[in-house]
C-alpha cells in the first residue's frame, strides 16, 4: 500500500432539493415556504467532500445517472476535490435525490429516492480494484446495498486497508458486513436498533451503547447530538467528548460533515482521540453555518 493516505467513499450520490419553511408540514398541511435551493448530497458524496475539504486524496465510487441532476453532482466533486473517476455514469437510470423541508429552527425532514445508488456492487468494486489496492480507510453507508458494502469491505481488507461504516440510515447489519467492519458510526437511533437497548441522547448514553457494541465491533463512535460523541474500542480505550456550543443554523449535513474529518483524520495516522475532535468541532462549524451560506 500507498505511504499516503487516500480516504475511498464507496456510497450515495443523490441531487438535494433544500426547501425552507416556518414549520415543516403535517399530515394533510400545506406550508407556505420562503425559498428552496438546489445542492449536492447523499450521505456517500457529502463525506467525501467533507474528507477532501481537509487536503488528504479522496475519491468516490458511486453512480449517477446520464442526466442534469448526475452532471451536477460530478461537477461538485470535481470542483471540490474529489476524485470521481469511479463514479458510474448509467443512462438506463434516474439520479438517486432527495428533498429536505427546513423549519425555522433548522431543524428538517426529508425523503430520498434511491435511484442509481440502487445498482452499485461488483461490478463498480471491480472497476475500483487498483483504487481499492491502494486505499488507507474505505468509509460506507447504508444508502447502498448491503451486498455492495460486503463486496467493497472485502476488497479492501484483503489489501490491508481498513473499513468504516456509518450505518445510517439504520437497518439490520448482515451477518457477511460485521466481521469486515473495523470502526462502527452510528447515532443514538441506529446505536439503539443495533445493540437491542433503549439509548438516551447524552454523552453517557452514548458511551454506555458504545460499550455494547464494542463487544461486537472492534471500534465503536456514538454521537449524541447536542451532548457530544464517545468511543469505546475492544481494547478498552474509552473517549467522552463534549459538544463545541454553536447557535444552531441547521443540523442537515452534520453527522456527514463528521464522518469525512473523523476518516481523513484516521487515514492520516491521527490518535482516535483527535480524530474525534477535529470531526466533533467540524461538525459543530457547519451547524452554525446557515444553508444559504455553505459551499
Amino acid at each position: 500500500m500507498t505511504s499516503l493516505p487516500l480516504v475511498t467513499v464507496f456510497g450515495s450520490l443523490h441531487y438535494d432539493i433544500a426547501v425552507m419553511g416556518p414549520s415543516r408540514p403535517r399530515k394533510g398541511e400545506t406550508v407556505t415556504g420562503t425559498s428552496w435551493h438546489p445542492k449536492s448530497g447523499g450521505k456517500g458524496g457529502n463525506q467525501a467532500v467533507s474528507a477532501a475539504r481537509t487536503g488528504v486524496a479522496t475519491s468516490m465510487i458511486g453512480a449517477v445517472a446520464d442526466d442534469d441532476f448526475g452532471r451536477f453532482l460530478l461537477a461538485n466533486l470535481k470542483r471540490k476535490g474529489v476524485d470521481h473517476h469511479f463514479v458510474r455514469r448509467d443512462a438506463s437510470q434516474s439520479t438517486g435525490m432527495s428533498v429536505a423541508i427546513f423549519d425555522e429552527e433548522g431543524d428538517y425532514g426529508a425523503v430520498i429516492v434511491s435511484g442509481s445508488n440502487l445498482i452499485l456492487g461488483e461490478a463498480d468494486v471491480n472497476a475500483a480494484h487498483e483504487l481499492l489496492s491502494r486505499t488507507t480507510l474505505l468509509v460506507l453507508q447504508n444508502e447502498i446495498p448491503d451486498a455492495a458494502n460486503v463486496v467493497g469491505a472485502r476488497a479492501v481488507k484483503q489489501a490491508g486497508g481498513r473499513v468504516l461504516l456509518n450505518a445510517a440510515p439504520a437497518r439490520a447489519l448482515s451477518i457477511d458486513i460485521q466481521p469486515l467492519i473495523d470502526i462502527l458510526v452510528v447515532n443514538a437511533i441506529e446505536a439503539e436498533m443495533l445493540a437491542g437497548v433503549p439509548v438516551v441522547e447524552t454523552l453517557e448514553g452514548a458511551l454506555e451503547a458504545a460499550r455494547k457494541l464494542a463487544k461486537i465491533y472492534p471500534e465503536v463512535v456514538v454521537t449524541a447530538g447536542g451532548s457530544g460523541v464517545a468511543y469505546v474500542g475492544r481494547s478498552g480505550e474509552e473517549i467522552a467528548i463534549e459538544a463545541v456550543k454553536v447557535i444552531v443554523e441547521s443540523t442537515h449535513g452534520a453527522g456527514d460533515e463528521f464522518i469525512g474529518v473523523l476518516a481523513a483524520e484516521i487515514a492520516s495516522g491521527r490518535t482516535m482521540k483527535n480524530a474525534l475532535q477535529k470531526a466533533n468541532a467540524a461538525a459543530a462549524t457547519l451547524v452554525g453555518t446557515p444553508e444559504a451560506d455553505r459551499i
